[in-house]
């Protein structure tokens, strides 16, 4: 299976919830969350309100999973290929090797943007930057209506 407890290349729980990480960039987003789990892509399990979300990191957007951690578990194991992307990060190790810690899946073109769930679509980045990079996509868009129209400018 593929799911990621929050071990980022050294980075523990505290250190990887601390604001001046990756949270802050999110301008709000990500405020009272406790994010202790990850998929391949870097998607966020956390806990806000005393019940479990989905942080899409693309989008900026909790989705609530189920009431607790005990419900996570059994959620995460019933449907783990979705929940923690097993199949492509299988895929993917099968033709490129180990994912190495402190890595994850990225989309080349975000997913929330309408690029694809396949291995053509996927590069490996560092998990921090990876966030980071996502959360100036998800600033950008958090107001925008279901269908609009964008431009992604990559400015270095």
């Amino acid at each position: 299976m593929c799911f990621q407890p929050i071990l980022v290349s050294g980075i523990g729980l505290a250190e990887w919830n601390e604001d001046t990480l990756w949270r802050s960039a999110y301008k709000g987003l990500a405020d009272d969350c406790l994010f202790f789990a990850e998929d391949v892509f870097g998607g966020q399990f956390c806990i806000k309100d005393n019940r479990v979300f989905i942080f899409d990191p693309e989008a900026g957007a909790l989705e609530s999973l189920v009431d607790d951690i005990e419900g996570w578990a059994k959620t995460l194991l019933s449907d783990y290929e979705m929940l923690s992307g097993y199949p492509l990060a299988h895929q993917w190790q099968k033709n490129n090797g180990q994912i190495p810690a402190g890595k994850r899946l990225l989309p080349k073109v975000p997913f929330t943007l309408g690029g694809a769930f396949d291995l053509g679509n996927l590069y490996l980045a560092d998990a921090v930057e990876g966030m980071r990079f996502r959360a100036d996509i998800a600033v950008q868009i958090k107001d925008l209506p279901d269908g609009s129209q964008i431009k992604l400018n990559i400015v270095n």
